[in-house]
């Protein structure tokens, strides 16, 4: 049998298990055959097939710059799941939504610097038109972590028993539906003056078919994958989807915080003896009285 005679009707979980114990090669490749909350693509201020339920702006808020904490542990469990960087699904999504101009502030950083040098150097052809000024400042640093991420929460135990699937099979499939789940929060914070402007968390769930690792003692079904076909890697796409919208929603009615006695001049709450507003108030008030 060949992959283009296998074939495995509809959303049919039978023969999604007889696939696995077929012999057959599976299907030819499919482009856009692995979708993900994040999908389509983004250029300029226009999008092409966004997900709908990607929040979205009339017209940028600022310029923002998309920076993980490398030495945070949940960056390096990624590695676990095969997962790398979060910042390419964020900055796709970032630019699809409209509400922010997104600049580097990556890897790529290096490469933009590279250019300059060699400008500086004069090895560059006449007119490469790469003199000082030109670079956009961010406004904006959105940094991302996950804060819970698990996968294999909730066995279902026996809740398939009752699909007909025969012998072992049967109780395979039940055994292997897992949840996945996961929980993410993004902060923003504004360059200019070092103030958290915005924090959201997010979260998603799902369930999967674990029959790969089941059957054959793997890791399930696109173990060594990444972001877009893994249910690890999927699972987060959909929690920081969560997490980019509620913050949207949050900066979209921005009130600007403000503090009695100036914000960073020694705030509200007074020492005495001290020498901010809030403290030389106190010294203002009248002792009290002895009984």
């Amino acid at each position: 049998m060949d992959n283009k005679t296998c074939f495995i009707s509809g959303n049919s979980l039978a023969g999604l298990a007889m696939l696995m114990l077929s012999a057959c090669a599976g299907t030819d490749p499919k482009l856009g055959g692995a979708p993900t909350m994040a999908t389509g693509s983004a250029g300029g201020a226009t999008a092409s097939n966004a997900n709908t339920q990607l929040e979205k702006c009339d017209k940028p808020l600022g310029t923002l710059g998309v920076v993980e904490d490398t030495a945070a542990p949940w960056y390096h469990h990624l590695s676990q799941y095969k997962l790398g960087s979060t910042v390419p699904v964020l900055r796709m999504m970032i630019q699809q939504s409209n509400c922010f101009v997104v600049v580097e502030r990556g890897a790529a950083m290096g490469k933009l610097m590279q250019e300059r040098a060699l400008a500086s150097s004069g090895e560059m052809r006449a007119g490469s038109n790469y003199g000082k000024g030109q670079m956009v400042a961010a406004d904006y640093t959105m940094s991302p972590s996950i804060t819970f991420s698990q996968k294999g929460t909730q066995g279902v135990g026996g809740a398939l028993g009752g699909l007909g699937l025969l012998g072992s099979v049967a109780g395979v499939v039940a055994g292997g539906l897992k949840a996945n789940e996961a929980s993410t929060t993004l902060l923003m914070v504004d360059n200019r003056s070092g103030i958290q402007l915005a924090a959201a968390e997010g979260s998603a769930k799902n369930y999967d078919f674990n029959v790969g690792g089941a059957l054959f003692g793997g890791g399930g079904f696109g173990s060594a994958g990444g972001y877009s076909n893994t249910p690890e890697g999927k699972i987060l796409i959909a929690s920081f989807m969560d997490s980019y919208n509620q913050l949207v929603k949050a900066v979209r009615n921005y009130k600007a915080q403000e503090v009695a006695g100036g914000m960073g001049t020694g705030g509200a709450l007074g020492v005495q003896g001290g020498s901010t507003p809030a403290s030389k108030e106190l010294e203002k008030k009248p002792a009290k009285k002895k009984n």
